[in-house]
């Protein structure tokens, strides 16, 4: 019986396909208004089934870049699969916890508060709004700045729809109306919508760039960053292309300066001008020839003139002028 159930099991193993060969990337986006579908991430999946429904969570500063927004965390659910793309609803923000201890001391007093609201486009939104105080207030302070920021949170979000919410909520300007309300009751060190949460989606609207348009503008970039790259290449080839002519010229410059061995001192035979001459390149002087001398002219020398030419000559000095003419013209 064993061997038949690992026999089974080995069958199955067999007709088993490995599930990783099934899955492809799917590149995720924010939604069209007022993100104008971003790409903030990629995720991995074997259907549409499976992408649709999964929350992404990136940080402000990775979406805008700024760098006073790492402690805010955005919340996007899948929910639509166009091709390759997974399309999110923005479903929240919160701040990092670690972040908001580090603003509550003892000396200072905190404020919490949870607030519904419905924008005009039918998104049901919880806010939680959080005041900290300079110093310590009592509780019917509390109470009164609590209200006051349900009132001002209330009557923007009536008049405002979800996408302009997150505008007012991510950029300050909610944030810096709660401050300014509540700034006569008592003053505030910070104001921050801390948490938001969608509990029911509205009417989408239609505004902004359509999914067509971003692809076109997406490939476009890409084209224009490819064509800089290959600017950048040409441009660095072709100053490598001028170095390296540049460094044949002057090596062939240095070896023409090596075979001509300048001479800098002066010789007696150059002179008093101190010029230096080459070995190579120095003018040949002209030997002066001399005049071919006759038996009469060498007869007009005395003996001893004519014993010492004899000796330079190489011949016998003995005998008389005439023998010793008679040598020098042999």
């Amino acid at each position: 019986m064993a061997k038949k159930m690992s026999a089974k099991a080995r069958a199955a193993a067999r007709k088993q396909r490995d599930k990783w060969k099934n899955k492809r990337w799917f590149t995720i986006r924010a939604p069209r208004h007022p993100w104008n579908f971003k790409k903030i991430g990629e995720t991995l999946g074997e259907t549409d089934e499976h992408i649709t429904g999964r929350v992404y969570e990136m940080t402000q500063q990775e979406f805008s870049g700024d760098f006073t927004k790492m402690h805010v965390i955005l919340r996007f659910r899948v929910t639509d699969i166009v091709g390759q793309d997974a399309l999110t609803t923005f479903v929240g923000h919160a701040h990092q916890s670690d972040h908001t201890r580090r603003q509550i001391r003892r000396y200072r007093g905190k404020i919490d508060d949870v607030v519904d609201v419905v924008t005009t486009d039918g998104f049901l939104v919880r806010m939680k709004p959080l005041m900290i105080t300079e110093r310590r207030c009592q509780t019917s302070v509390k109470q009164a700045m609590r209200a006051k920021s349900a009132d001002v949170i209330r009557s923007f979000s009536a008049k405002s729809t979800y996408a302009k919410l997150q505008e007012a909520m991510l950029g300050g300007e909610l944030e810096t109306d709660i401050r300014n309300a509540v700034k006569s009751i008592y003053p505030c060190r910070n104001v921050v919508i801390r948490k938001s949460q969608l509990l029911q989606t509205g009417v989408v609207t239609e505004r902004g760039p359509t999914l067509d348009e971003i692809h076109a503008e997406e490939a476009r970039m890409d084209a224009e960053i490819k064509a800089k790259k290959a600017a950048a290449l040409a441009a660095a080839e072709d100053d490598s292309a001028e170095e390296s002519g540049l460094l044949a010229a002057a090596e062939a410059m240095e070896s023409i300066a090596e075979k001509e061995e300048v001479v800098e001192a002066p010789s007696e035979e150059d002179g008093e001008t101190g010029v230096a001459v080459a070995p190579e390149e120095k003018a040949e002087e002209p030997v002066e020839e001399k005049p071919a001398e006759t038996e009469s002219s060498l007869m007009k020398l005395k003996k001893d003139e004519l014993v010492e030419r004899a000796k330079s000559a190489g011949v016998a000095t003995s005998g008389t002028k005439a023998d010793i003419v008679a040598r020098l013209l042999e």
